[in-house]
């Protein structure tokens, strides 16, 4: 079945919104030495380090940055194909501190739910806020993102493919129709 393609957000679109976001991080949390951006594997990763950048550059701070692998806490693991699981990368301790979670897409909130339960491996935060590019929506669990770049209601048959430079060559966010 042919599928069309829309894109929702270009480059110029993802770099302003993570200019704004990266603002409200910094609004929100005052203390950004004690701030710490845990991108869930895999395309959290390259988001939080965007939202570093930007932080850096409007407030002259480097943000510690993390990488979370969720694969064993996930509640679906004998729904989802087998995958390789990804590298968890925790140089900071994370007691005491503003976690924040990254991720590229919210939609059901499992994948979320399941980063939740691993970075406590990792320490005991002082909070644990969220950080998404886009939500859309259809959650199955009480999750919400404390910041949303998008808001972009879909259809369950829909689909939302993010890139970024560093992991695929370019910026972008799509939205996959199914044609019939």
């Amino acid at each position: 079945m042919p599928s069309s393609i829309v894109e929702i957000l270009s480059a110029d679109e993802i770099r302003r919104t993570s200019i704004r976001l990266a603002s409200e991080i910094d609004e929100r949390c005052r203390d950004l030495s004690q701030v710490v951006l845990v991108g869930v594997q895999k395309k959290g990763v390259p988001f939080a380090n965007m939202l570093a950048k930007q932080i850096e550059i409007l407030e002259g701070v480097k943000v510690a940055v993390a990488a979370l692998d969720i694969t064993f806490y996930r509640d679906d693991l004998d729904l989802i194909a087998v995958r390789t699981p990804g590298k968890t990368d925790m140089p900071v301790d994370l007691n005491d501190k503003t976690v924040i979670l990254v991720d590229d897409v919210i939609y059901q909130g499992r994948t979320i739910r399941a980063a939740l339960n691993a970075v406590t491996e990792y320490g005991r935060p002082k909070e644990i806020l969220l950080a998404v590019l886009i939500d859309r929506g259809h959650r199955q669990v009480p999750i919400h993102p404390d910041f949303c770049g998008k808001k972009l209601p879909t259809s369950r048959e829909e689909q939302i493919k993010v890139y970024f430079q560093d992991a695929d060559g370019r910026d972008a966010v799509e939205l996959i129709r199914a044609s019939g």
